[in-house]
């Protein structure tokens, strides 16, 4: 476990995250760091607090898929709105599907059990954007997303979807 600790931190810095977002993840923030919702190794987890990014991103870790459903798309802002509206478009067509279903899991095998024991969050908010980094471990595997929002009317919309280790981001595809 250390050396896939020690190797996702590696990769967090090589990907060019800054070493606050890095350290968030895996031990304490230096004292001068935003604050952020991930609880540090052998601390207790800080409650979730109603409305903040964190709490958007959660039930995207419960439930395979909840990107992919237009009932959720009120969570959503362009750019990710767009592409999702047109992936719906795409599917509705019957011309086959243009996003994998699992994208909040970095397309990696679910494994509800293994996800919930290893899944770290750091979240750093900044006027009306804000960033929270998701790590876990998926069959010995680090993957890293993170998701961006844009506060609209005063709740945290979901603008973007990029994969550290997939190198991938949701606003770059063409669903047409």
């Amino acid at each position: 476990m250390a050396r896939a600790l020690a190797l996702a931190t590696v990769c967090l810095l090589a990907a060019g995250l800054s070493s606050t977002a890095g350290q968030g993840l895996f031990g304490a923030p230096p004292a001068n760091a935003p604050a952020a919702s991930q609880p540090t190794d052998g601390a207790p987890a800080a409650p979730l607090q109603p409305g903040s990014p964190t709490a958007a991103v959660k039930p995207f870790y419960e439930h395979v898929g909840l990107e992919l459903d237009p009932a959720q798309r009120s969570h959503f802002v362009d750019p990710a709105k767009s592409v999702l509206d047109k992936s719906d478009e795409l599917r509705k067509s019957g011309q086959g599907e243009c996003l994998d279903p699992n994208m909040a899991l970095d397309n990696a095998s679910y494994d509800r059990a293994e996800i919930d024991n290893s899944l770290k969050t750091v979240e750093a908010v900044k006027g009306d954007e804000a960033k929270v980094i998701v790590a876990f471990i998926v069959a010995g595997n680090p993957h890293r997303l993170e998701w961006k929002f844009k506060k609209v009317d005063g709740d945290w919309k979901i603008s973007d979807l990029l994969s550290v280790t997939g190198e991938w981001a949701l606003s770059q595809y063409q669903c047409e």
